[in-house]
């Protein structure tokens, strides 16, 4: 899926969301949170918040690592990120303001998420909806399995069976 380059207006939208909602909470509006932000809308790729908090510091933002987690659960509440649990693995974000619904394949050996979208799970969405009168508001769909590629992992080991 083709991501949305980074821009301006973009990124005045999203921190006059994260304005209000700091507002709303009586939060104080840091720097270092703003700064959290702009690079979430600078990345293209799905991320887990240690790798954020260690590209921020080699970037010589000043900013904890507990800023990080904390800014990353408020962005989550005001619906500028989104949080992904892929299986047993870390916590994963990305980026959500202006960006169209899509899914997940995941490699279980290298754990690369791929982002796919495909028309015929809204008209599923759609028919189950009106089936079953039920108000399908947002979904998630998540499929493992194995890169056709060499993505790094490890060769898998064949096993001799014993008789």
């Amino acid at each position: 899926m083709a991501e949305q380059p980074y821009s301006e207006k973009i990124m005045a939208e999203v921190n006059s969301i994260f304005s209000a909602h700091l507002e709303k909470q009586s939060l104080r509006r840091t720097p270092e949170r703003y700064a959290i932000l702009e690079e979430i809308y600078k990345r293209t790729d799905h991320f887990d918040a240690e790798a954020l908090y260690i590209h921020m510091k080699t970037q010589q933002y000043r900013v904890s690592r507990a800023t990080v987690y904390n800014t990353l659960e408020l962005l989550v509440l005001c619906d500028l990120v989104k949080k992904h649990q892929f299986g047993k693995n870390l916590a994963q974000y990305e980026k959500s303001y202006g960006y169209k619904q899509h899914d997940h394949l995941i490699c279980v050996d290298c754990h690369e998420v791929l982002e796919f979208c495909d028309p015929r799970i809204q008209q599923i969405k759609t028919m189950m909806g009106e089936m079953l009168h039920f108000t399908v508001i947002h979904h998630s769909l998540n499929l493992y399995g194995e890169c056709n590629r060499d993505c790094g992992r490890k060769p898998k080991v064949k096993r001799k069976e014993t008789s």
